[in-house]
């Protein structure tokens, strides 16, 4: 049960949060999409991503619906806030077959995910990944429980999309 005066953070596709306070919890909705829970005991602090896809295309810009990147910046950013890489512990969660027609891009998102965190030597200590059911996720960052819930109905939960590219702000723009 979420405490009425808890924050609840809701992490998009696309994103990652941080935080350290104790009243906050992160939230996320995956389907083929994989969700990493990174915790440092010591600092009590941690952080969820959510990325769409392993790798981006040469000729794309750095996006974080990428896992390269998602990763980079959640794991940069707990360091910036006082956290140790050698305390971090990892949860990883997603990755399913949303489509039995479609490529299963949820297997590589997992695969991605488990070999990121070995070559970085963050420990698995939890996973729930593959199968063909959606998941709602919800840590508690300052304790490192996460919490997933199976969701049955898979029209329920919003239909994955890339995140949407930033758009230049209308004084940048210069037409000729």
């Amino acid at each position: 049960m979420i405490a009425g005066h808890d924050q609840v953070i809701n992490v998009v596709q696309g994103d990652f949060e941080i935080s350290d306070r104790p009243n906050v919890i992160l939230t996320t909705v995956l389907g083929s999409c994989v969700a990493v829970c990174l915790y440092d005991p010591v600092r009590q602090i941690g952080g969820m991503n959510h990325f769409l896809l392993p790798y981006g295309d040469s000729g794309g810009g750095v996006s974080m619906r990428y896992g390269t990147y998602a990763m980079e910046l959640l794991i940069n950013g707990l360091l910036k806030k006082g956290a140790r890489k050698e305390r971090l512990e990892a949860k990883v969660f997603g990755g399913a077959r949303m489509n039995e027609k479609l490529r299963d891009i949820g297997s590589s998102n997992a695969a991605f995910a488990k070999e990121f965190l070995a070559e970085e030597n963050i420990p698995i200590i939890a996973e729930s990944l593959a199968g063909n059911a959606a998941r709602r996720i919800r840590q508690w960052p300052t304790t490192g429980r996460v919490r997933q819930l199976l969701v049955e109905n898979p029209t329920e939960i919003p239909v994955e999309r890339p995140a949407p590219m930033p758009r230049t702000p209308k004084e940048d723009i210069t037409l000729f």
